[in-house]
């Protein structure tokens, strides 16, 4: 029933290679960089002006100066005292200054004086706000010149077939 296998030869182990996906991989991919890392202000940092950045930036210390980045998020002990500049921002902490961005959460523990000019604008219960929410809109692109709508052709009541 059960049969005892050949034991292999005492030579080096042989490793096999893992198995290559049957889709072709793009050159492009193998050069693309890793996914970047949010970069963080902690708790014990305070930073006397601007940061400016494309990436995305956590600040859970102090800020005294604008911040102009691609996504904040600004932790439950994070202050900033200054304009925010961002695609999304994410507020736990306190900001006293204006905010603009496309997409502003204000989590219950968030307490904001200043205005929020924005697309989205999220508020839940407990949050702080204090100013004035403007929302903004993008511009409307500009009116493509109208084509004369081309003649449609009409049938005489003689030559209509009736519909059937």
């Amino acid at each position: 029933m059960f049969s005892k296998q050949a034991k292999a030869s005492k030579g080096p182990a042989r490793i096999e290679p893992l198995p290559m996906s049957m889709a072709p991989v793009a050159p492009d991919a193998a050069r693309k960089a890793p996914p970047k890392v949010a970069s963080l202000i902690s708790p014990d940092i305070t930073i006397e002006g601007g940061i400016t950045g494309d990436g995305e930036l956590q600040i859970d210390g102090v800020v005294r100066g604008d911040v102009r980045v691609g996504r904040l998020t600004v932790g439950e002990t994070g202050h900033i005292e200054g304009s925010i500049y961002a695609e999304a921002v994410e507020v736990r902490g306190r900001i006293v200054g204006a905010v603009t961005a496309k997409q502003v959460r204000l989590y219950g523990t968030s307490y904001i004086d200043g205005d929020i000019t924005h697309e989205q604008l999220a508020m839940e219960t407990g949050a702080f706000f204090q100013g004035r929410s403007l929302k903004f809109q993008r511009p409307a692109a500009p009116p493509q010149p109208q084509q004369a709508p081309a003649p449609q052709p009409t049938a005489t009541p003689a030559l209509a077939k009736p519909a059937g």
